[in-house]
């Protein structure tokens, strides 16, 4: 059975810094594109980060030089740490794969496979 689990969120005042992780299992997880997307209250979902099974990322414009996303393949877990959070980073937090195919794996990734249950970051003034 594949799962994505998050954790990490919580909240914090802007300026501040979170780590996400989200803990893999049931795939080849080196043979995926992992992506961390965001919904906020009223807007829709919208892609933040990838990373490709060489380790080669993408971010949006809103987040690039504040947010990283890695991973450790031992352990199964993909990160996203967040640093310098400002209150439009408010929002659900998900963590998403696709099957890796021909590199494909751009940050703002449409039709994503598999996703974890979100995990909730609110950043307050």
């Amino acid at each position: 059975q594949v799962q994505l689990v998050e954790s990490g969120g919580g909240s914090v005042q802007a300026g501040g810094s979170l780590r996400l992780s989200c803990a893999v299992s049931g795939l080849t997880y080196s043979s995926y594109c992992m992506v961390w997307s965001r919904q906020a209250p009223g807007k829709e979902r919208e892609g933040v980060a990838a990373i490709d099974s060489d380790g080669s990322t993408s971010y949006a414009d809103s987040v690039k030089g504040r947010f990283t996303i890695s991973k450790d393949n031992a352990k199964n877990t993909l990160y996203l740490q967040m640093n310098s959070l400002k209150p439009e980073d408010t929002a659900m937090y998900y963590c998403a794969a696709s099957s890796l195919v021909s590199g494909y794996c751009p940050f703002n990734y449409w039709g994503l496979e598999i996703w974890g249950q979100g995990t909730l970051v609110t950043v307050s003034s």
